[in-house]
């Protein structure tokens, strides 16, 4: 049944491993106004993220004499001391109406220019939230890509026998409860504009694809044909999504309008058709199939009609992902009787095992294509990790209450 959003327990990050060249960076903790007492935390929380993308090493700043907090008082001589090639100095200050001020400042100290800055009055409410941007801002002036600090997960938990589906921020805080049943819920998918999800529940004793609403908590039932509705998968403008439907006798993938009209069959064949997801220009939609004998990834066009192999590779690959960059697709793959996440360039075919965990489920992009979020099986226990598309990156996300599984990345955050 629908819950309103309530907390539950934080998901916890280890970092596995790193990038050979690290940037080193430097983040003054920042000032605050004297009634406040966050202001180490803003520092802290944007120092958690760039350490946790395995990019960036975050310096010891406390044995510096000087502590600036505005670009006038930065000595760019005692940063070059320590070898820091990037500096963040800032402000926290308090308004009226319990609202804050938030200034940040991001200098090249080599070359002694700034890089970026900005101001952001906000709620307290949004203070991590906030962290988090600065963080994207800091990334991706010095890597060039976007950065995913602000955007959310989404997980399935079991604990004492109860499944609920959970939002929460990409460094695992502010976990909330979406839906909680007895019964399974599976396979939960971002919508384009982030605002809604798409999953799969039991609670009515078969499997059900219900659309629900992360600004109001309102939810509606999708798709309840006869036989088994599984495996949404939404399309890049938000206006259809596939599902695979029972409907006739195996599983065949269908598309259906957004508001539960519109059915129309994809796959017409006597083979297990399941799994879909779309390319990102709408035009293709990648799904499993075992009907070369094995299971493995095929395309064909969003409209349905003739499918072409993808994987080739190895007897079994299955849950297939598009890369949001359009560039790679990542599967799982089975790899010496291990079940393990794989990356294919979709333009030189050649494939690369990134996982050294077993029993991998469920991969999901970051929106900027670096990093992928899967299941796997830690000590008998279902958790979530995450490596980046090269392998040099590795994350375990661990919860204290019980298992998780079908993790799904948000899109970027608007």
């Amino acid at each position: 049944m629908w819950l309103p959003l309530t907390s539950h327990a934080a998901l916890t990050i280890e970092i596995v491993g790193g990038a050979q060249q690290q940037i080193p960076v430097a983040i003054v903790p920042f000032a605050a106004s004297p009634t406040s007492s966050q202001q180490d935390d803003m520092a802290t929380i944007i120092g958690a993220d760039l350490r946790r993308s395995g990019l960036f090493r975050v310096l010891e700043t406390r044995g510096v004499a000087n502590q600036p907090h505005d670009l006038p008082d930065v000595k760019y001589a005692e940063w070059a001391a320590i070898q820091a090639q990037a500096l963040t100095v800032g402000t926290v200050e308090n308004l009226p109406g319990n609202k804050l001020k938030v200034s940040f400042r991001l200098v090249d100290v080599l070359k002694q220019q700034p890089l970026a800055g900005f101001e952001y009055n906000i709620t307290p409410a949004q203070f991590r939230i906030t962290a988090h941007r600065i963080a994207d801002v800091i990334y991706e002036k010095l890597t060039g890509e976007p950065g995913v600090f602000a955007t959310r997960i989404s997980y399935i938990t079991k604990s004492n026998g109860r499944y609920s589906l959970q939002v929460a921020d990409a460094d695992g805080y502010n976990p909330q409860t979406v839906v909680s049943s007895n019964e399974p819920i599976i396979s939960p998918k971002w919508s384009p504009d982030g605002t809604k999800l798409a999953y799969v529940s039991f609670e009515k004793k078969k499997p059900i694809i219900f659309v629900q609403s992360l600004v109001s908590g309102q939810r509606y039932i999708l798709a309840n044909f006869k036989g088994n509705n599984s495996a949404p998968a939404w399309s890049p403008d938000g206006k259809r999504l596939a599902i695979v439907l029972t409907y006739g006798a195996n599983s065949q993938i269908y598309a259906i309008d957004v508001d539960g009209t519109n059915l129309q069959q994809l796959t017409k064949t006597s083979s297990i058709d399941t799994e879909p997801v779309w390319s990102n220009d709408g035009g293709t939609i990648y799904f499993t199939s075992d009907r070369g004998g094995s299971a493995q990834i095929y395309k064909m066009p969003a409209s349905g009609g003739d499918a072409k192999r993808v994987t080739f590779d190895g007897s079994y690959n299955v849950s297939p992902r598009f890369s949001p960059d359009g560039k790679s697709l990542a599967y799982i793959k089975q790899d010496q009787g291990k079940f393990r996440v794989a990356i294919q360039d979709l333009t030189t075919g050649q494939v690369q095992i990134l996982s050294d965990t077993s029993r991998d489920e469920s991969p999901s992009f970051a929106p900027n294509s670096r990093m992928i979020l899967y299941a796997t099986n830690i000590n008998g226990k279902g958790a979530l990790a995450a490596v980046s598309a090269d392998g040099k990156v590795k994350q375990r996300l661990s919860e204290s209450g019980g298992d998780v599984r079908e993790p799904a990345w948000s899109p970027a955050a608007n």
